[in-house]
């Protein structure tokens, strides 16, 4: 079992910045892929980054360049660092985690947190 509990949420303006958590705990931290993903209200989850053991990284296009995802495998944590925000990033933003092979599709994550609201205000 993973267990991963995300932070870092809240309310920014437009054009703010804010860098989310999520600490990971139960197994090898770097044997997991780990992703964020994001869910809007009436939308379906959405691939928003990922990082794989060895540290390639995966973009949505519409997020690279504002999107950072990062970890710290002294800490096991991965980070998403956003900046630029926009009102459309408003969501529920969730950290998951799975073994090999890296994906982007929410079915295929073994461990999901709790979420953590991120609000954007225009």
């Amino acid at each position: 079992q993973v267990q991963l509990v995300e932070s870092g949420g809240g309310l920014v303006q437009a054009g703010g910045s804010l860098r989310l958590s999520c600490a990971a705990s139960g197994r090898t931290f770097s044997d997991y892929h780990m992703a964020w993903f994001r869910q809007a209200p009436g939308k379906e989850r959405e691939f928003v980054a990922a990082i794989t053991g060895s540290e390639s990284r995966y973009y949505v296009d519409s997020m690279k360049g504002r999107f950072t995802i990062s970890r710290d495998s002294a800490r096991n944590t991965v980070y998403l660092q956003m900046n630029s925000l926009k009102p459309e990033d408003t969501a529920v933003y969730y950290c998951a985690s799975k073994t090999n092979p890296p994906s982007t599709r929410y079915g295929e994550y073994e461990y999901w947190g709790q979420g953590t609201q991120v609000t954007v205000s225009s």
